[in-house]
């Protein structure tokens, strides 16, 4: 009895073992399976984000914009996503590779010329001066597409904070667009440059219109603003829920030089701004010039900005621990969420210089501004006239300045 239980069991013991070596092989032909198509479907996607990445590169190769192009693959391998790298125009890239040869290097009124530029190709190279004439005529269609926007826009910093209404943020963003297809349609040359704000102007000389080169060293081309590019719908879509809109205005005398025919340019901003759904919270104005307030708010300052308007008849400082630095009394102490708006302009270089190079070189300043306007007063021989005594340093000095604060996140223009 005690044999036949001991052949049964032997019996028992080895089909179980016959069982689980073919559960084994089938495990393992399961798993090798399952391997294979895991590997495929890895390879699959490896090939999809190649050739996304492929096309993504292409686009931005085709709107001249390389730089981005290390951007995407860094996003693409799973490195924290950084903010849009600023990418020049190729016009704002070969003046900022050829200071010598344009001789923008040196603090010379007789040498120093802005202008030639855009009146011989052989200053430069003739695909560069052919992209001048092109971006020219872009910037008049440009323009007319601003004047000919008739959409009625809500206050977008508002809509965002209620949620965007009717339609969601990206919808609300792209109803602003001058042009159906976007700002880029407009610059078919491609000679935009490109901020964490979207797309700008590119940084060129006489940091005016070019038409104050092309059609006239006069008065009207001198105070001309409608070369500025903004990105109104970028701008849109950086907003957040709880953004605030706040705008500083160093130099904010509302009488613009005597010129009484000319709106002032503060007023032309803060128009093109509101066009486009954009009302200012806050508006910090700093004038040393002693004005009547009876003045400036019976006479100069439109009604509509009387809720918003901080009016401070007194100078700025650049002592940066002076509560009349502005960008450390007031700026500091907004987020880097809020959209804010700086325009620097004191006519004062011994002033205004090092306040722009603290906001260049304070990180902790200069994430939080969107848009910058700066006058920067150097040795131009166009401009003698208006900068003369004021002027300070060279062509190249206000490039790398203004430059340097694009590569910093802050869409930085030249003012009026």
């Amino acid at each position: 009895m005690t044999t036949n239980n001991s052949m049964i069991t032997n019996r028992l013991i080895k089909k179980r073992a016959k069982r689980t070596a073919k559960c084994n092989i089938f495990l393992a032909c399961l798993f090798a399976a399952v391997v294979l198509v895991t590997q495929s479907f890895k390879q699959r996607q490896m090939t999809i984000n190649e050739n996304l990445l492929l096309k993504a590169t292409q686009v931005v190769a085709d709107s001249g914009h390389t730089e981005a192009v290390q951007h995407v693959r860094k996003s693409n391998h799973g490195k924290e996503r950084k903010e849009q790298e600023y990418v020049p125009a190729s016009t704002e890239d070969y003046i900022m590779n050829n200071f010598e040869k344009l001789g923008y290097h040196v603090a010379n009124w007789k040498k120093a010329k802005g202008c030639p530029i855009w009146l011989d190709p052989e200053v430069s190279t003739q695909e560069n001066y052919d992209n001048l004439q092109a971006f020219v005529k872009e910037i008049d269609a440009y323009s007319k597409a601003l004047e000919g926007f008739n959409e009625t826009v809500p206050n977008l910093v508002e809509t965002v904070r209620r949620g965007g209404g009717s339609l969601d943020q990206k919808e609300l963003c792209k109803a602003i667009r001058p042009h159906p297809d976007g700002i880029q349609a407009l610059f078919p040359s491609k000679q935009l440059s490109l901020t964490p704000a979207g797309y700008v102007e590119p940084l060129l000389t006489p940091m005016r219109h070019p038409e104050f080169c092309t059609k006239g060293v006069n008065l009207h081309n001198l105070l001309r603003m409608d070369y500025l590019v903004h990105d109104f719908e970028q701008m849109c879509l950086n907003l957040k829920p709880h953004s605030k809109s706040i705008l500083v205005d160093m130099g904010a005398s509302l009488e613009f030089h005597g010129q009484s025919r000319f709106e002032p340019p503060i007023v032309t901003l803060l128009n093109s701004f509101e066009k486009f759904g954009f009302h200012f919270d806050h508006i910090y104005a700093s004038e040393v010039k002693a004005f009547d307030s009876k003045k400036v708010f019976d006479d100069l300052l439109p009604e509509k900005y009387f809720a918003s308007y901080h009016w401070m008849n007194t100078g700025v400082s650049a002592d940066k621990e002076s509560k009349l630095n502005i960008l450390r009394s007031i700026v500091s102490k907004f987020g880097e969420d809020d959209f804010i708006v700086v325009k620097l302009d004191i006519d004062t270089s011994a002033i205004e210089v090092p306040l722009a190079q603290q906001l260049l070189e304070d990180d902790s300043i200069n994430k939080l501004v969107d848009q910058f306007y700066f006058e920067h007063h150097v040795h131009m021989k166009e401009i003698k006239r208006c900068w003369g005594g004021s002027a300070q340093g060279s062509i190249q000095d206000s490039f790398e300045l203004m430059n340097g604060l694009r590569k910093k996140g802050v869409a930085a223009h030249f003012w009026v």
